[in-house]
């Protein structure tokens, strides 16, 4: 007797012709195949494997795949194996040229048929896209869309934590196996992530040690399970704008956040939107894309430079914007002296409307 899950190991250690087994399992078990299979040659006849074929697919020795059926089998965690074949395998990551053939998933593997906006940036990022990332995730996350992101340094944790603060959904792709989370930096929060009904999902093996070559293969994962993918920040180097090339092949939307013309942060950014990407300027701007796929009609999401005129001191909120502005500069607009406008800049931070930065003020979307 062999389990699906070492059935499904073997046929991915083949040297070809893997997509078109899977692809016969599937037309020929609808409803995926039983958890243990009793008489695996007549299984490998009847998808068509000649005798030489299913030589060399029983030749591993079973010990070669006990570690990661150890792993699969652990009742601590929930840890699952989504093949090509499988019912549960995400219908959108099946439309891209080339689909990942096994799906390590972690967590609550259900999400990955959740309606998913990608949200990716570079690893080096500014205070302008720390802030507009957490709160573009926030909104989205809170209206319904799940934020997929690839647990990389810099814009890409920031998306998955601002998805995490308002309890919404996320999605972390791996460039390595689940059971080696890397960057070891972010290991907590993948643990916040699995803790907070998230999932972690690979297409390499569990125990798989981080490559530079795994991480553009993990980009096509991240556009190809989501409608979208929406660069917060890139340079024009930036590792993001494989994820968006990727969106582009996959005939996928792309979105990007427009930055100040002198921030080289924002080059690849600016490059994506002269090529045709959708220019994003609040959360409504997806919301309303993908109003068809969410669960409630009204869309929540308002972005700060839409708040109502009730807000503490409109007068000096309306001088404060995305860029640190000099508290001398706001008291000159509003002709009061720095006192005064010291006392009225503290209470609109303890309001949350602001928040000091190098350089002077800017606004807190955050709230």
């Amino acid at each position: 007797m062999m389990s699906k899950y070492e059935l499904f190991l073997r046929i991915s250690m083949l040297e070809q012709g893997k997509l078109k087994i899977f692809k016969k399992i599937e037309q020929l078990f609808a409803k995926g195949l039983p958890d243990n299979l009793h008489d695996v040659p007549c299984l490998l006849t009847k998808i068509g494997l000649t005798d030489i074929e299913q030589s060399r697919l029983l030749a591993v020795s079973y010990l070669h795949f006990e570690p990661i059926l150890d792993w699969l089998a652990d009742t601590h965690h929930q840890n699952y194996l989504i093949a090509y074949c499988d019912v549960n395998y995400p219908p959108l990551l099946k439309q891209i040229s080339s689909p990942p053939l096994l799906l390590f998933v972690s967590g609550n593997w259900q999400l990955l048929h959740s309606p998913q906006i990608a949200m990716v940036g570079s690893r080096e990022f500014s205070e302008y896209g720390a802030q507009w990332g957490r709160y573009f995730a926030g909104e989205l996350a809170i209206n319904g869309l799940t934020v997929t992101s690839g647990l990389a340094l810099g814009i890409d944790a920031i998306c998955h934590r601002g998805a995490l603060e308002v309890a919404g959904n996320t999605i972390a792709v791996l460039g390595s196996g689940n059971a080696n989370i890397t960057p070891k930096s972010n290991l907590r929060l993948a643990n916040d992530i699995l803790a907070q009904n998230g999932t972690i999902v690979s297409e390499f093996v569990p125990f798989t040690v981080a490559r530079p070559e795994y991480f553009p293969r993990r980009n096509r994962i991240i556009s190809g399970l989501s409608l979208g993918t929406f660069v917060i920040e890139a340079s024009a180097r930036s590792g993001s704008l494989i994820t968006a090339r990727y969106a582009l092949e996959q005939n996928r939307d792309v979105f990007a956040l427009p930055g100040d013309i002198d921030n080289i942060n924002c080059t690849g950014t600016h490059a994506l939107i002269k090529q045709g990407a959708y220019l994003v300027t609040q959360p409504t701007d997806i919301l309303e894309h993908y109003s068809g796929y969410l669960p409630t009609a009204s869309i929540q999401a308002n972005v700060c430079t839409q708040q109502s005129t009730s807000i503490l001191y409109p007068e000096i909120f309306a001088i404060i914007h995305q860029q640190p502005v000099p508290i001398d500069v706001i008291a000159k607009q509003v002709n009061l002296s720095i006192p005064e406008i010291t006392i009225k800049l503290l209470d609109m931070e303890l309001e949350g409307l602001i928040k000091t930065v190098t350089g002077g003020y800017v606004r807190n979307c955050i709230r």
